[in-house]
């Protein structure tokens, strides 16, 4: 099931929505290729994080106190 910016897995909810939308755009091009949807969600979230990171982006929301 490919995902969209307002509906996608429940561990991409704390990052920021553009590291989110990047890890989206990983996790469904991964899918596209028969990664399955565990495998897909891990890789692209991991990629989409060093994508943020390498380009001085903060990668996940503030945790509330």
């Amino acid at each position: 099931m490919p995902w969209t910016k307002n509906d996608y897995p429940q561990s991409m909810k704390n990052l920021m929505a553009p590291v989110r939308n990047k890890a989206i755009e990983i996790a469904n091009a991964l899918l596209d290729d028969g990664y399955e949807e565990g495998r897909a969600i891990a890789i692209g979230t991991a990629k989409a994080e060093e994508w943020a990171e390498n380009r001085g982006k903060k990668v996940k929301k503030s945790k509330a106190s």
